[in-house]
């Protein structure tokens, strides 16, 4: 049987930069988001994990809903991850950090040439699609 992961993760922007994390033992960047608990909505998932993991609240920020997408999971073999992903522009005053379950934070310009450290589901959906909402904003 195959194991799908249903997480809820933001995109957090400062200009054409875009904050992504590696966890613990993962040699992956990714977005700050995590798995969707029992009676949470998807935006309150990625917003409780982008305050763990990063120290960014996110509660009262405008967002836009950026996509569902599914791909193969970064973190566990043979498993799938199924993710809402929103974005969201960097408060003002606020100052990300990595917290919980993070190892380390880069930024990442989304117009460059993407690295290939990226978790499969940022380089293959996130990134194209962030790329477009940009240009139609």
């Amino acid at each position: 049987m195959t194991t799908t992961f249903v997480t809820a993760a933001f995109c957090i922007l400062d200009g054409d930069r875009l904050l992504t994390v590696r966890k613990a033992g993962s040699s992956r960047f990714q977005l700050p988001g995590g798995k969707i608990d029992p009676g949470e909505t998807p935006r309150q998932a990625a917003v409780r994990e982008a305050l763990e993991e990063v120290g960014v609240d996110l509660a009262g920020v405008p967002d836009a809903a950026l996509g569902r997408f599914h791909e193969v999971a970064a973190n566990e073999p043979g498993a799938f991850v199924d993710a809402t992903v929103f974005v969201a522009a960097l408060p003002a005053g606020a100052d990300p950090a990595p917290r919980a379950e993070i190892a380390e934070q880069r930024w990442l310009c989304i117009d460059d040439e993407l690295p290939e450290d990226l978790a499969p589901l940022l380089a293959r959906h996130v990134v194209p699609a962030l790329r477009v909402h940009r240009a139609r904003a």
